[in-house]
């Protein structure tokens, strides 16, 4: 059984906040005591108002986004522009406060799997650390084969489960050929995955999506066993 679920994208920009806060706001519904954090935002906070949000208010915005920059960059950029040292163990400290006060943290990682945190460290050390399994976003679009299959094994290889892999529909309108082969020929290199679609501007995610995703964390059977 896991107490989180770390969510990474293949690229900057491709939907994870929208889905993080879709599976807040779903598994919330579902009974389970769900909340989503941030815990590194460049730039605006919006990211993090959002998972507030989701959260319904229930964890205070210093919990949610522990780590604030200004500039608009990758974390260890911000960092170096702003002249202060990122302090990544106020982001580990949330993290665990948020773990033992609730069922189920949702993380979502800032820019890419392994975008720099400082010159040691990236985003994929501070999920390692974490622990928990990972839930890639993958931008449906002509190229995602490539960044959604470099993503995917990085993860593994670092020792990581995938919980899902979540194909999000980023552009709208008439579908090219790419956008409606791009998840049939991943499972073929990786079948033992679960995939799902994500539509374009969709407001929520569907409960069989959610209950995949809890099945593969081990959420499930904790829900059932407390309802005995």
């Amino acid at each position: 059984m896991t107490g989180g679920l770390f969510i990474t994208g293949t690229d900057t920009g491709v939907g994870k906040t929208s889905v993080c806060c879709h599976l807040v706001r779903g598994f919330r519904k579902m009974g389970l005591d769900a909340v989503g954090m941030k815990p590194f935002a460049c730039g605006d906070r919006e990211d993090a108002m959002a998972l507030d949000d989701a959260n319904g208010g229930c964890v205070d915005l210093g919990l949610v986004n522990p780590v604030w920059l200004r500039v608009p960059a990758a974390p260890y950029t911000a960092s170096l522009v702003e002249n202060r040292v990122l302090d990544v163990s106020t982001a580990q400290d949330a993290c665990r406060v948020l773990r033992e006060k609730h069922d189920l943290v949702v993380v979502e990682g800032v820019g890419g799997w392994r975008v720099p945190l400082t010159d040691q460290l990236c985003m994929s050390d501070f999920a390692v650390e974490l622990g928990f399994p990972v839930v890639v976003v993958v931008a449906n679009r002509l190229g995602a084969l490539n960044h959604a299959r470099l993503t995917v094994d990085a993860v593994q290889q670092r020792g990581l489960s995938v919980a899902a892999i979540l194909w999000n529909d980023v552009l709208g309108g008439q579908p090219d050929t790419a956008r409606v082969t791009n998840q049939g020929v991943f499972e073929q290199w990786k079948p033992g995955e679960f995939h799902a679609q994500v539509e374009f501007g969709a407001t929520c995610l569907s409960d069989g999506l959610l209950e995949a995703i809890l099945l593969r964390i081990g959420k499930n059977e904790s829900r059932a066993c407390e309802s005995q």
